[in-house]
Protein backbone atom coordinates (compact mmCIF):
# COMPACT_ATOMS: atom_id res chain seq x y z
CA UNK A 1 0.00 0.00 0.00
CA UNK A 2 1.50 3.52 -1.14
CA UNK A 3 0.61 6.86 -1.83
CA UNK A 4 0.62 9.20 -4.92
CA UNK A 5 4.07 10.83 -4.88
CA UNK A 6 2.04 13.95 -5.81
CA UNK A 7 0.07 14.96 -3.29
CA UNK A 8 -3.18 17.04 -4.47
CA UNK A 9 -3.22 20.50 -2.56
CA UNK A 10 -5.69 20.58 0.30
CA UNK A 11 -8.44 22.73 -0.14
CA UNK A 12 -8.39 26.27 1.19
CA UNK A 13 -10.30 29.78 0.90
CA UNK A 14 -9.04 31.59 -1.54
CA UNK A 15 -8.59 28.81 -4.32
CA UNK A 16 -11.89 27.02 -3.36
CA UNK A 17 -12.22 23.71 -1.92
CA UNK A 18 -11.32 21.17 -4.33
CA UNK A 19 -14.41 20.23 -5.30
CA UNK A 20 -17.25 21.35 -8.26
CA UNK A 21 -18.24 24.96 -8.46
CA UNK A 22 -21.82 25.95 -7.85
CA UNK A 23 -24.30 28.69 -9.31
CA UNK A 24 -26.20 30.92 -7.74
CA UNK A 25 -28.54 29.36 -4.88
CA UNK A 26 -27.74 25.71 -6.08
CA UNK A 27 -26.12 23.72 -3.92
CA UNK A 28 -24.88 20.02 -5.95
CA UNK A 29 -23.79 17.53 -3.98
CA UNK A 30 -20.04 16.91 -5.51
CA UNK A 31 -19.12 13.79 -6.67
CA UNK A 32 -16.33 13.55 -4.32
CA UNK A 33 -18.97 13.07 -1.68
CA UNK A 34 -20.69 10.33 -2.98
CA UNK A 35 -17.93 8.99 -4.74
CA UNK A 36 -16.50 8.82 -1.15
CA UNK A 37 -19.31 7.54 0.16
CA UNK A 38 -19.62 4.66 -2.16
CA UNK A 39 -15.73 3.73 -1.42
CA UNK A 40 -16.21 3.61 2.21
CA UNK A 41 -19.53 1.56 1.72
CA UNK A 42 -17.80 -1.15 -0.44
CA UNK A 43 -15.06 -0.86 2.42
CA UNK A 44 -18.17 -1.47 5.11
CA UNK A 45 -19.57 -4.41 3.05
CA UNK A 46 -16.41 -6.27 3.58
CA UNK A 47 -15.95 -5.44 6.66
CA UNK A 48 -19.33 -6.42 7.57
CA UNK A 49 -19.20 -9.71 5.46
CA UNK A 50 -16.38 -10.56 8.04
CA UNK A 51 -18.83 -9.15 10.80
CA UNK A 52 -21.38 -11.23 9.39
CA UNK A 53 -19.56 -14.36 9.52
CA UNK A 54 -18.19 -13.75 12.77
CA UNK A 55 -21.87 -13.82 14.16
CA UNK A 56 -23.08 -16.29 12.24
CA UNK A 57 -20.44 -18.73 13.08
CA UNK A 58 -20.48 -18.18 16.90
CA UNK A 59 -24.44 -18.01 17.17
CA UNK A 60 -23.68 -21.54 16.25
CA UNK A 61 -20.39 -22.08 17.70
CA UNK A 62 -21.08 -20.37 21.42
CA UNK A 63 -23.61 -20.93 23.70
CA UNK A 64 -26.36 -18.20 24.52
CA UNK A 65 -24.57 -16.71 27.65
CA UNK A 66 -21.27 -16.71 25.75
CA UNK A 67 -22.71 -15.68 22.83
CA UNK A 68 -24.51 -12.64 24.43
CA UNK A 69 -21.69 -11.92 26.74
CA UNK A 70 -19.61 -11.39 23.31
CA UNK A 71 -22.43 -9.13 21.53
CA UNK A 72 -21.99 -7.01 25.22
CA UNK A 73 -18.44 -6.27 24.84
CA UNK A 74 -18.86 -5.48 21.47
CA UNK A 75 -20.95 -2.55 22.50
CA UNK A 76 -19.24 -2.10 25.37
CA UNK A 77 -16.20 -0.88 22.90
CA UNK A 78 -18.09 1.14 21.08
CA UNK A 79 -18.59 3.14 23.75
CA UNK A 80 -14.58 3.30 24.82
CA UNK A 81 -14.36 4.47 20.79
CA UNK A 82 -16.54 7.62 21.40
CA UNK A 83 -14.57 8.20 24.92
CA UNK A 84 -11.33 7.76 22.79
CA UNK A 85 -12.20 10.47 19.91
CA UNK A 86 -13.87 12.73 22.63
CA UNK A 87 -14.89 15.27 19.90
CA UNK A 88 -11.59 15.25 18.38
CA UNK A 89 -12.11 14.09 15.27
CA UNK A 90 -14.91 16.09 13.90
CA UNK A 91 -13.41 19.21 15.51
CA UNK A 92 -10.01 18.37 13.64
CA UNK A 93 -11.73 18.71 10.57
CA UNK A 94 -14.13 21.56 11.42
CA UNK A 95 -10.78 23.52 12.55
CA UNK A 96 -8.97 22.86 9.19
CA UNK A 97 -11.15 21.68 6.31
CA UNK A 98 -10.96 25.57 5.47
CA UNK A 99 -7.28 26.12 7.13
CA UNK A 100 -4.65 23.81 5.91
CA UNK A 101 -1.94 25.38 7.48
CA UNK A 102 -3.39 24.69 11.20
CA UNK A 103 -3.62 21.09 10.34
CA UNK A 104 0.09 19.40 11.42
CA UNK A 105 -0.16 21.45 15.02
CA UNK A 106 -4.13 20.49 15.43
CA UNK A 107 -2.83 17.23 15.14
CA UNK A 108 -0.28 16.67 17.89
CA UNK A 109 -3.00 18.22 20.53
CA UNK A 110 -6.33 15.88 19.42
CA UNK A 111 -3.12 13.28 19.49
CA UNK A 112 -2.53 13.48 22.99
CA UNK A 113 -6.27 14.01 23.99
CA UNK A 114 -6.53 11.03 22.52
CA UNK A 115 -4.01 9.08 24.51
CA UNK A 116 -5.32 10.28 27.41
CA UNK A 117 -8.56 9.42 27.12
CA UNK A 118 -7.87 5.99 25.68
CA UNK A 119 -6.21 5.12 28.22
CA UNK A 120 -9.26 6.23 30.59
CA UNK A 121 -11.31 3.53 28.75
CA UNK A 122 -8.43 1.06 29.77
CA UNK A 123 -9.19 1.59 32.86
CA UNK A 124 -12.48 1.91 32.90
CA UNK A 125 -12.99 -1.77 31.31
CA UNK A 126 -9.74 -3.45 32.24
CA UNK A 127 -10.19 -2.58 35.72
CA UNK A 128 -14.06 -3.20 36.06
CA UNK A 129 -13.03 -7.02 34.67
CA UNK A 130 -10.51 -7.70 36.77
CA UNK A 131 -12.16 -6.30 40.12
CA UNK A 132 -15.34 -8.18 39.36
CA UNK A 133 -13.64 -11.33 38.13
CA UNK A 134 -15.26 -11.36 34.84
CA UNK A 135 -15.02 -14.58 32.90
CA UNK A 136 -12.04 -14.32 30.33
CA UNK A 137 -10.78 -10.90 32.63
CA UNK A 138 -7.30 -10.66 31.40
CA UNK A 139 -8.08 -11.52 27.75
CA UNK A 140 -10.54 -8.16 27.87
CA UNK A 141 -8.26 -6.32 30.10
CA UNK A 142 -5.60 -6.61 27.21
CA UNK A 143 -8.42 -5.75 24.81
CA UNK A 144 -8.84 -2.66 26.29
CA UNK A 145 -5.69 -1.58 25.37
CA UNK A 146 -7.34 -1.07 21.84
CA UNK A 147 -9.08 2.27 22.36
CA UNK A 148 -5.38 4.20 22.84
CA UNK A 149 -4.48 3.48 19.10
CA UNK A 150 -7.53 5.82 18.27
CA UNK A 151 -4.50 8.69 18.86
CA UNK A 152 -3.05 7.66 14.94
CA UNK A 153 -6.05 7.29 13.44
CA UNK A 154 -5.99 11.12 12.85
CA UNK A 155 -3.76 10.52 10.34
CA UNK A 156 -6.54 10.31 7.84
CA UNK A 157 -7.47 14.11 8.87
CA UNK A 158 -5.81 15.66 5.42
CA UNK A 159 -7.52 12.72 3.59
CA UNK A 160 -11.10 13.58 4.90
CA UNK A 161 -10.23 16.91 4.02
CA UNK A 162 -9.93 16.77 0.14
CA UNK A 163 -12.86 14.06 0.80
CA UNK A 164 -10.33 10.82 -0.11
CA UNK A 165 -11.01 8.03 1.15
CA UNK A 166 -9.26 5.70 -0.51
CA UNK A 167 -6.16 4.87 1.60
CA UNK A 168 -8.51 4.30 5.12
CA UNK A 169 -10.31 1.93 3.29
CA UNK A 170 -7.57 -0.01 1.82
CA UNK A 171 -6.41 -0.18 5.55
CA UNK A 172 -9.48 -1.10 7.06
CA UNK A 173 -9.97 -3.97 4.30
CA UNK A 174 -6.86 -5.49 4.85
CA UNK A 175 -7.46 -5.10 8.86
CA UNK A 176 -11.00 -6.52 9.02
CA UNK A 177 -9.59 -9.60 6.67
CA UNK A 178 -6.93 -9.69 9.74
CA UNK A 179 -9.85 -9.67 12.57
CA UNK A 180 -11.80 -12.41 9.90
CA UNK A 181 -8.39 -14.93 10.03
CA UNK A 182 -7.85 -14.45 13.89
CA UNK A 183 -11.56 -15.40 14.10
CA UNK A 184 -11.43 -18.29 12.34
CA UNK A 185 -8.38 -19.49 13.83
CA UNK A 186 -9.62 -19.58 17.17
CA UNK A 187 -13.05 -20.88 15.53
CA UNK A 188 -10.94 -24.01 14.23
CA UNK A 189 -9.27 -24.59 17.49
CA UNK A 190 -12.47 -24.86 19.53
CA UNK A 191 -12.46 -22.07 21.30
CA UNK A 192 -16.18 -21.95 23.34
CA UNK A 193 -15.73 -18.92 25.50
CA UNK A 194 -16.04 -14.66 24.35
CA UNK A 195 -13.43 -13.20 25.60
CA UNK A 196 -10.89 -14.59 23.19
CA UNK A 197 -13.09 -13.13 20.17
CA UNK A 198 -13.19 -9.86 21.75
CA UNK A 199 -9.53 -9.49 21.81
CA UNK A 200 -9.23 -10.74 18.36
CA UNK A 201 -11.29 -7.67 17.30
CA UNK A 202 -9.66 -5.09 19.34
CA UNK A 203 -6.62 -6.76 17.41
CA UNK A 204 -8.47 -5.80 14.36
CA UNK A 205 -9.58 -2.62 14.77
CA UNK A 206 -5.95 -1.49 16.25
CA UNK A 207 -4.06 -2.72 13.51
CA UNK A 208 -6.47 -0.74 11.17
CA UNK A 209 -4.96 2.40 12.98
CA UNK A 210 -1.71 1.40 12.63
CA UNK A 211 -1.87 0.70 8.81
CA UNK A 212 -3.66 3.77 8.61
CA UNK A 213 -0.91 5.96 10.35
CA UNK A 214 1.65 4.20 8.70
CA UNK A 215 0.48 4.65 5.25
CA UNK A 216 -0.07 8.25 5.92
CA UNK A 217 3.72 9.17 7.09
CA UNK A 218 4.73 10.60 3.75
CA UNK A 219 1.06 12.59 3.44
CA UNK A 220 1.91 13.54 7.25
CA UNK A 221 5.82 14.83 6.44
CA UNK A 222 4.08 16.94 3.44
CA UNK A 223 1.95 19.14 5.87
CA UNK A 224 2.51 22.40 5.98
CA UNK A 225 3.71 24.34 9.08
CA UNK A 226 6.42 22.63 10.19
CA UNK A 227 7.99 23.87 13.52
CA UNK A 228 5.33 25.55 14.60
CA UNK A 229 3.98 24.62 18.39
CA UNK A 230 0.86 22.58 19.08
CA UNK A 231 -2.01 24.60 19.17
CA UNK A 232 -3.33 25.28 22.97
CA UNK A 233 -5.27 21.77 24.31
CA UNK A 234 -7.81 23.98 26.57
CA UNK A 235 -9.60 26.00 24.00
CA UNK A 236 -9.43 23.15 21.54
CA UNK A 237 -10.54 20.64 24.03
CA UNK A 238 -13.54 23.06 25.10
CA UNK A 239 -14.55 23.16 21.68
CA UNK A 240 -14.37 19.30 21.08
CA UNK A 241 -15.95 17.93 24.37
CA UNK A 242 -19.34 19.24 23.48
CA UNK A 243 -18.46 17.26 20.41
CA UNK A 244 -17.42 14.40 22.54
CA UNK A 245 -20.04 14.43 24.80
CA UNK A 246 -22.47 14.26 21.74
CA UNK A 247 -20.01 11.45 20.92
CA UNK A 248 -20.74 9.43 24.04
CA UNK A 249 -24.40 9.96 24.44
CA UNK A 250 -25.01 8.76 20.92
CA UNK A 251 -23.06 5.91 21.59
CA UNK A 252 -24.69 5.41 25.04
CA UNK A 253 -28.14 5.45 23.10
CA UNK A 254 -27.53 2.99 20.95
CA UNK A 255 -25.78 0.79 23.11
CA UNK A 256 -26.96 1.34 27.04
CA UNK A 257 -29.80 -1.06 26.25
CA UNK A 258 -27.76 -3.39 26.88
CA UNK A 259 -27.11 -2.63 30.63
CA UNK A 260 -30.91 -3.34 30.84
CA UNK A 261 -31.43 -6.33 28.80
CA UNK A 262 -28.80 -7.96 30.34
CA UNK A 263 -29.81 -7.90 34.15
CA UNK A 264 -33.13 -7.89 33.13
CA UNK A 265 -33.67 -10.40 29.84
CA UNK A 266 -30.75 -12.12 30.02
CA UNK A 267 -27.79 -12.79 28.49
CA UNK A 268 -29.19 -15.40 25.63
CA UNK A 269 -31.97 -12.71 24.83
CA UNK A 270 -29.33 -10.07 25.11
CA UNK A 271 -27.26 -12.31 22.18
CA UNK A 272 -30.64 -11.93 20.14
CA UNK A 273 -31.17 -8.73 20.39
CA UNK A 274 -27.75 -7.43 19.54
CA UNK A 275 -27.96 -9.52 16.90
CA UNK A 276 -30.74 -7.25 15.40
CA UNK A 277 -29.21 -4.17 16.67
CA UNK A 278 -26.02 -5.40 14.59
CA UNK A 279 -27.92 -5.72 11.35
CA UNK A 280 -29.47 -2.28 12.52
CA UNK A 281 -26.03 -0.32 12.53
CA UNK A 282 -24.97 -2.25 8.78
CA UNK A 283 -28.30 -0.73 7.72
CA UNK A 284 -27.24 2.75 8.55
CA UNK A 285 -23.96 2.58 7.55
CA UNK A 286 -24.67 4.96 4.05
CA UNK A 287 -26.27 7.47 6.26
CA UNK A 288 -22.80 7.43 9.10
CA UNK A 289 -20.65 7.12 5.65
CA UNK A 290 -22.40 9.94 3.63
CA UNK A 291 -22.35 12.21 7.02
CA UNK A 292 -18.58 11.72 7.48
CA UNK A 293 -17.69 12.39 3.67
CA UNK A 294 -19.96 15.83 3.97
CA UNK A 295 -18.72 16.97 6.96
CA UNK A 296 -16.15 18.75 5.00
CA UNK A 297 -18.44 20.01 2.01
CA UNK A 298 -21.13 21.24 4.90
CA UNK A 299 -18.83 23.29 6.81
CA UNK A 300 -18.37 25.34 3.81
CA UNK A 301 -21.21 25.21 2.14
CA UNK A 302 -22.27 27.09 5.61
CA UNK A 303 -20.25 29.73 4.58
CA UNK A 304 -21.48 30.34 1.83
CA UNK A 305 -25.35 30.03 3.48
CA UNK A 306 -26.06 27.21 0.95
CA UNK A 307 -26.31 24.48 4.18
CA UNK A 308 -30.15 24.09 3.23
CA UNK A 309 -29.95 23.17 -0.23
CA UNK A 310 -26.73 20.56 0.33
CA UNK A 311 -28.11 19.16 3.28
CA UNK A 312 -31.42 18.52 0.92
CA UNK A 313 -29.88 17.72 -2.27
CA UNK A 314 -27.97 14.90 -0.18
CA UNK A 315 -30.28 13.70 2.07
CA UNK A 316 -33.90 13.48 0.29
CA UNK A 317 -32.42 10.55 -2.05
CA UNK A 318 -30.54 8.58 0.84
CA UNK A 319 -34.19 9.01 3.12
CA UNK A 320 -36.55 8.22 0.56
CA UNK A 321 -34.25 4.63 -0.54
CA UNK A 322 -34.54 3.81 3.52
CA UNK A 323 -37.85 4.54 3.98
CA UNK A 324 -38.44 2.26 0.47
CA UNK A 325 -36.10 -0.41 2.33
CA UNK A 326 -37.53 -0.51 5.95
CA UNK A 327 -41.11 -1.03 4.81
CA UNK A 328 -40.14 -4.09 2.52
CA UNK A 329 -38.19 -5.68 4.83
CA UNK A 330 -40.11 -5.21 8.49
CA UNK A 331 -42.69 -7.66 7.06
CA UNK A 332 -40.04 -10.56 6.87
CA UNK A 333 -37.86 -9.49 9.71
CA UNK A 334 -37.75 -13.14 11.60
CA UNK A 335 -37.06 -14.97 8.91
CA UNK A 336 -34.56 -12.70 7.98
CA UNK A 337 -32.56 -13.45 11.31
CA UNK A 338 -33.42 -17.07 11.17
CA UNK A 339 -31.75 -17.20 7.52
CA UNK A 340 -28.81 -15.07 8.69
CA UNK A 341 -28.09 -16.75 12.41
CA UNK A 342 -30.46 -19.68 13.23
CA UNK A 343 -33.94 -20.48 13.60
CA UNK A 344 -33.60 -19.27 17.98
CA UNK A 345 -33.05 -15.85 16.74
CA UNK A 346 -36.63 -15.63 14.90
CA UNK A 347 -37.62 -14.86 18.59
CA UNK A 348 -35.95 -11.11 18.30
CA UNK A 349 -37.86 -10.53 14.89
CA UNK A 350 -40.12 -7.87 16.44
CA UNK A 351 -37.32 -6.28 17.62
CA UNK A 352 -35.86 -5.89 14.21
CA UNK A 353 -38.82 -4.18 12.83
CA UNK A 354 -38.94 -1.49 15.46
CA UNK A 355 -35.07 -0.88 14.43
CA UNK A 356 -35.79 -1.03 10.69
CA UNK A 357 -38.18 1.81 11.63
CA UNK A 358 -35.50 3.75 13.45
CA UNK A 359 -33.08 3.27 10.54
CA UNK A 360 -35.20 4.95 8.22
CA UNK A 361 -35.60 7.46 10.76
CA UNK A 362 -31.78 8.16 11.07
CA UNK A 363 -31.08 8.38 7.51
CA UNK A 364 -32.82 11.99 8.56
CA UNK A 365 -31.34 13.22 11.51
CA UNK A 366 -27.85 12.10 11.24
CA UNK A 367 -27.13 14.46 7.98
CA UNK A 368 -28.95 17.12 9.91
CA UNK A 369 -27.11 16.48 13.02
CA UNK A 370 -23.95 15.93 10.83
CA UNK A 371 -24.99 19.94 9.15
CA UNK A 372 -25.39 21.10 12.78
CA UNK A 373 -21.76 19.51 14.00
CA UNK A 374 -20.63 21.89 10.53
CA UNK A 375 -22.46 25.31 11.65
CA UNK A 376 -19.65 24.94 14.85
CA UNK A 377 -23.16 24.80 17.28
CA UNK A 378 -21.47 22.09 19.28
CA UNK A 379 -22.94 22.21 22.36
CA UNK A 380 -26.28 22.65 20.74
CA UNK A 381 -25.33 19.24 19.27
CA UNK A 382 -24.04 18.16 22.81
CA UNK A 383 -27.50 18.81 23.92
CA UNK A 384 -29.43 17.20 21.52
CA UNK A 385 -27.69 13.76 22.14
CA UNK A 386 -27.76 14.17 25.68
CA UNK A 387 -31.97 14.49 25.94
CA UNK A 388 -31.88 11.26 23.22
CA UNK A 389 -29.35 9.89 26.26
CA UNK A 390 -31.93 10.18 28.89
CA UNK A 391 -35.07 9.57 26.97
CA UNK A 392 -33.29 5.77 25.97
CA UNK A 393 -32.11 5.74 29.58
CA UNK A 394 -35.82 6.46 30.68
CA UNK A 395 -37.52 4.12 27.40
CA UNK A 396 -35.37 1.40 28.68
CA UNK A 397 -36.41 1.53 32.41
CA UNK A 398 -40.11 1.83 31.38
CA UNK A 399 -40.20 -0.77 28.44
CA UNK A 400 -37.57 -3.61 28.64
CA UNK A 401 -39.31 -4.98 32.40
CA UNK A 402 -42.41 -5.30 30.52
CA UNK A 403 -42.08 -5.84 26.59
CA UNK A 404 -37.93 -7.58 27.28
CA UNK A 405 -36.08 -6.78 23.73
CA UNK A 406 -38.76 -5.37 22.04
CA UNK A 407 -39.24 -2.91 24.43
CA UNK A 408 -35.54 -1.34 24.19
CA UNK A 409 -36.19 -1.83 20.18
CA UNK A 410 -38.70 0.54 20.94
CA UNK A 411 -37.00 2.80 22.64
CA UNK A 412 -34.68 2.97 20.05
CA UNK A 413 -37.28 4.38 17.62
CA UNK A 414 -38.75 6.96 20.03
CA UNK A 415 -35.30 8.12 20.96
CA UNK A 416 -34.12 8.73 17.05
CA UNK A 417 -37.13 10.52 16.12
CA UNK A 418 -36.24 13.00 18.94
CA UNK A 419 -32.90 13.65 17.96
CA UNK A 420 -33.71 14.08 13.94
CA UNK A 421 -36.68 16.38 15.13
CA UNK A 422 -34.56 18.78 17.37
CA UNK A 423 -31.71 18.56 14.59
CA UNK A 424 -33.89 19.85 11.78
CA UNK A 425 -35.37 22.76 14.55
CA UNK A 426 -32.35 23.66 15.38
CA UNK A 427 -31.08 24.07 11.93
CA UNK A 428 -33.91 26.14 11.40
CA UNK A 429 -33.97 28.31 13.93
CA UNK A 430 -30.18 29.37 12.69
CA UNK A 431 -32.18 29.72 8.84
CA UNK A 432 -31.35 26.63 7.53
CA UNK A 433 -35.01 25.46 6.20
CA UNK A 434 -34.34 21.90 4.81
CA UNK A 435 -37.37 20.79 4.54
CA UNK A 436 -38.74 24.12 2.53
CA UNK A 437 -36.11 23.08 0.00
CA UNK A 438 -38.49 20.44 -2.25
CA UNK A 439 -40.90 19.82 0.55
CA UNK A 440 -42.65 17.15 -1.67
CA UNK A 441 -39.22 15.00 -1.68
CA UNK A 442 -38.91 15.01 1.64
CA UNK A 443 -42.21 13.77 1.90
CA UNK A 444 -42.45 10.93 -0.77
CA UNK A 445 -39.86 9.18 1.58
CA UNK A 446 -42.99 7.70 4.19
CA UNK A 447 -45.06 7.85 1.55
CA UNK A 448 -43.17 5.04 -0.26
CA UNK A 449 -42.65 3.76 3.28
CA UNK A 450 -46.24 3.22 3.76
CA UNK A 451 -47.14 1.88 -0.09
CA UNK A 452 -43.29 -0.55 0.48
CA UNK A 453 -44.81 -1.83 3.72
CA UNK A 454 -48.31 -2.68 2.56
CA UNK A 455 -46.97 -4.62 -0.80
CA UNK A 456 -44.57 -6.44 1.39
CA UNK A 457 -46.89 -7.60 3.60
CA UNK A 458 -49.19 -9.68 0.81
CA UNK A 459 -46.33 -11.53 0.44
CA UNK A 460 -46.17 -12.93 3.84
Amino acid sequence: MSLSSTRPEPPNPSQGSGLPETDGQESAVPKRVWSSTLLQVVGRFWGAGCTFITLALLARHLDGPEFGRFTFYIAVFMLLDALADFGTGPMAVQRTATRPGELRATLVTARRIRLIAGFAGFLLLGGSALLTSEPGAVWLAIAALYPMSHALELSTVPFKNRIDWRMPVTARLMANTLRMGLVLTLYFADVRTAAPYVLATALGSSTANFMIHFAARHELRSLPGKGLPAIPWRPFLAKAAPLGMAGLAQQGYFYIDNLFVRPIAGETELGYYNASVRLLSFAIMIAQYASLSAMPWFTREHEEARLGQAVSRLGQPLFFCAALGAGLVIPHSAAVLGLIFKPEFNAAGSSLAWLLGAMAVIYFGALHLTALVSTGHTKTVSAITLLALGINVVGNALLVPRLGIEGAAIATVATETVVAITAAIALARMGVLTLAVRPLRWAAAPAAFAIAFYLSSLAT
